[in-house]
């Protein structure tokens, strides 16, 4: 039938729609009253600026087309949050800390899920210019803030940072080949290929490596890490983060030394959130102080996005609650 739509791209259709637009403006006017300034990057841009310092995954989910004025390639965002490090480097250009948010429909070449739309409404909030412990911290913090304005349950938050593995491998001087067999056995929590790829290191480097896929759990993991792990200082720093994150978090969180998520893009804590009635996370986030360096301008940076349309569906904030009803 010629008005079928591609597969998983649906429509939105009236209850749903009141449900997400009454989410987008309540989350947008939280993140506004705490400082956060709004932008609207493109749909499309060219390919080059869209996959700046994000990595091989976020190249299979663009959607690449000829612009036929230029000759050039251009792609359709696939994600919204390099767009708004761009627009930090190389717009604002300011020399302080900046607080930037944003709301828009992002496509995936590739559905995320079985289940998942390639057409997702992505919502967030990142903070440039500031390096510090702090700014994690109020990432985290709204964040949480933004799982309860939704409603929503059994909220939750799974906490890595990406500096452990990085400071071990940079310790041991291992080569980028063997680097990649190493991340790629963590990744998969393979532990029979992890001490194959372990076998030639020395004995505190093979037994810290080991050890990173059983560093998970609650609060207590940061603990046994201190006691298992050598300590290097980017390491120590990286656990004493993670235990600030740990006291500071109004969710159940839990930590993962071996989540690796992003670890060519991000460069310090990363985090997924996730709630009952959504099958994967609910939002993403973390540091990621190295991508402005493409557009010019280094800047710390750290930040968080929200599938809006998973977190209105699982959810139980309703339009009337914040003024907003379909009729």
């Amino acid at each position: 039938m010629r008005w079928l739509l591609p597969e998983h791209i649906d429509d939105i259709l009236p209850a749903e729609a009141a449900r997400i637009e009454a989410l987008r403006r309540a989350l947008l006017d939280r993140f506004a009253a705490h400082g956060y300034e709004l932008v609207m990057p493109p749909l499309l841009e060219y390919v080059e600026s869209l996959l700046t310092g994000t990595g091989h995954d976020l190249d299979l989910r663009t959607f690449k087309l000829v612009d036929q004025l230029s000759g050039r390639m251009m792609g359709v965002r696939a994600d919204i949050t390099p767009q708004v490090a761009r627009i930090d480097a190389h717009l604002l250009n300011r020399s302080g800390v900046t607080r930037l948010c944003y709301c828009g429909s992002v496509l995936h070449a590739r559905p995320a899920t079985l289940t998942a739309t390639r057409e997702p409404i992505q919502i967030g909030a990142e903070i440039y210019g500031h390096a510090g412990v702090a700014s994690d911290l109020e990432s985290l913090g709204m964040l949480c803030g933004a799982l309860r304005l939704a409603r929503v349950r059994g909220a939750r938050v799974d906490i890595g940072h990406v500096a452990v593995f990085r400071a071990l491998v940079r310790a041991t001087a291992l080569g980028a080949e063997a680097e990649a067999e190493l991340f790629e056995a963590l990744q998969k929590k393979d532990l029979p290929a992890l001490v194959v790829l372990t076998r030639g290191l020395k004995k505190p480097a093979r037994d810290a490596l080991l050890a990173l896929p059983e560093l998970y759990g609650g609060a207590e993991v940061l603990a046994r890490a201190a006691k298992r792990l050598p300590r290097l200082p980017q390491l120590v720093r990286a656990l004493a983060t993670l235990r600030r994150l740990a006291r500071a978090c109004t969710i159940p969180a839990s930590f993962d030394l071996a989540e690796l998520r992003g670890y060519h893009y991000h460069s310090g804590v990363v985090f997924d959130a996730y709630c009952d009635g959504v099958a994967g996370p609910v939002a993403r986030g973390g540091r990621y102080d190295d991508v402005g360096k493409a557009f010019g301008r280094a800047r710390a940076a750290t930040g968080f996005s929200i599938d809006l349309r998973e977190l209105a569906a699982a959810g139980s904030l309703r339009p009337s609650r914040v003024g907003y009803k379909a009729k």
